[in-house]
C-alpha cells in the first residue's frame, strides 16, 4: 500500500517533479523577483470536515475568488479548495517536507487551484501550472489557540469515510506571522501524485501542544467495521531533486 509501492500504478511516482523534497537551504536561490506572498481568506467559507483514509481534511465552497494566494511566483490568483495535515506516530518525524534533513512533527498543507485558466478542480490538478499548495510546519510548544477548534472536531471523523459539517472556519488562524517562503515546482504528494503543484513552503513553523498533536493520532485510516489501525506516518518520505532549483523569498 505505501509510498514504495505506487510508482506499479502510478508511473509517475518516478517522474522529474515529484513532492515533497529535502529543501537544502544553503542551496536555495533568493529571487529577488519574488513577490511577497498575499493570502485573501477574508470571506472564506468552510463546509466540512472529513477522513479521507489517508488525512483529514477540511473543504471550501470555491466559487469564486475571494479567498485566494496571490503574489509569490504566481500570475493569477489560485483559490483555496482544501487543507489537510500528515503527521507522525512520534514527534521525531511527521512532516513531508524536510529542512536540511530535519523532519517536523506535522505539516499542514492548503490546497489552492488556478480557477483562472481551468474550468473545474479537476482539469486544475492536471495541468502544470493547476495548483498551488502552501506547506506550513508544525513544531511542538504551547497550545495554539486557534487549533483546538478543528482539533475538538476530530473525534466525528476518527474512521475512513466519515465527514461533518465544519462551518465558519477560516485558515488564515493558522499561519504563522512571517510569509517568508521557498517555492519550487513539484506534485501532489498522494496518488496520482500529478506534477500540477507549485508549492510554497514557509520557513517559520506554527507550533501545537503535544496534546492537540495526540488528537490527531486518534484518527484511524480504516473504516468502523474494520480492524482498526491508527492514522499516523501519513507522509511520503523527499524525493529525489533532479535538478530542480528551489528559489527563496528572502536572504538567507
Amino acid at each position: 500500500e505505501g509510498p514504495s509501492e505506487w510508482h506499479k500504478s502510478y508511473p509517475i511516482a518516478q517522474g522529474n517533479r515529484q513532492s515533497p523534497i529535502d529543501i537544502v537551504s544553503a542551496r536555495a536561490v533568493y529571487d529577488p523577483n519574488l513577490k511577497p506572498l498575499i493570502i485573501s481568506y477574508e470571506s472564506c467559507t468552510s463546509l466540512t470536515i472529513s477522513n479521507n483514509g489517508h488525512s483529514v481534511m477540511v473543504e471550501f465552497e470555491d466559487t469564486d475568488d475571494k479567498t485566494a494566494i496571490s503574489g509569490g511566483p504566481f500570475e493569477n490568483p489560485f483559490r483555496l479548495k482544501q487543507f489537510h495535515f500528515h503527521w507522525g506516530t512520534k514527534d521525531s518525524q511527521g512532516s513531508e517536507h524536510t529542512i536540511d534533513g530535519k523532519p517536523f512533527p506535522c505539516e499542514l498543507h492548503l490546497v489552492h487551484w488556478n480557477a483562472r485558466k481551468y474550468a473545474t478542480f479537476g482539469e486544475a490538478a492536471a495541468a502544470p501550472d493547476g495548483l498551488a499548495v502552501v506547506g506550513v510546519f508544525l513544531e511542538i510548544g504551547k497550545e495554539h489557540a486557534n487549533m483546538n477548534r478543528l482539533t475538538d472536531a476530530l473525534y466525528m471523523v476518527k474512521f475512513k469515510g466519515t465527514k461533518a459539517q465544519f462551518t465558519s472556519f477560516n485558515p488564515k488562524c493558522l499561519l504563522p506571522l512571517s510569509l517568508d517562503y521557498w517555492t519550487y515546482l513539484g506534485s501532489l504528494t498522494t496518488p496520482p501524485l500529478n506534477e500540477s503543484v507549485t508549492w510554497i513552503v514557509l520557513k517559520e513553523p506554527i507550533r501545537i501542544s503535544e496534546k492537540q498533536l495526540e488528537k490527531f493520532r486518534m484518527l484511524l485510516f480504516t473504516s468502523e467495521e474494520d480492524q482498526r489501525i491508527q492514522m499516523a506516518n501519513n507522509f511520503r518520505p523527499p524525493q529525489p531533486l533532479k535538478g530542480r532549483v528551489v528559489r527563496a523569498s528572502f536572504k538567507a
